[in-house]
C-alpha cells in the first residue's frame, strides 16, 4: 500500500466515524447582540473555541464575544445538520429568533429539510 491509500483510508475511517456521532446545530448570541449559526459534534468544545478559551472559534466571534448558546437541535447526520444549518442562515432574524424562543413547528420545518418556512 502506498501513502495515497493510507491517506484515502484514513479520510474514509474518519469520515464514517463522523457519521456516527449526533451532530448539533447551533446558534450563538453575541455580545453585539448579533447571532451566529455552526455545526459541531462537540458542543460545549466549539462554544469554548468561540470564546477564546480553546484554539479554533471562528473569526466572525472572535471581536464578538462572550458569545453564549442561545439554541441547539441534535441531527443524526452531518449532512443532515448542515442543510438545516444553510437553512436556519437564511431565515430573518425575527425567525431566528422565534426558533430561540422556542418555536416547534419552525423547528420541525427546518429539521424536516422544508424549504416551506417563508409562510412559517
Amino acid at each position: 500500500m502506498n501513502s495515497r491509500d493510507d491517506y484515502n483510508t484514513v479520510m474514509r475511517d474518519e469520515e464514517s466515524s463522523e457519521d456516527n456521532k449526533a451532530w448539533h446545530i447551533y446558534v450563538l448570541r453575541c455580545s453585539d447582540g448579533s447571532l451566529y449559526t455552526g455545526v459541531t459534534i462537540e458542543l460545549v468544545r466549539r462554544l469554548r473555541q468561540h470564546n477564546g478559551e480553546l484554539v479554533g472559534g471562528a473569526r466572525y466571534t472572535r471581536c464578538r464575544r462572550p458569545v453564549t448558546l442561545a439554541w441547539s437541535f441534535t441531527a443524526p447526520t452531518r449532512s443532515a445538520a448542515q442543510r438545516m444549518e444553510a437553512a436556519i442562515k437564511l431565515l430573518s432574524r425575527a425567525q431566528k429568533q422565534r426558533l430561540i424562543a422556542g418555536d416547534a413547528l419552525l423547528t420541525e420545518k427546518l429539521s424536516s429539510g422544508s424549504d416551506a418556512v417563508d409562510g412559517v
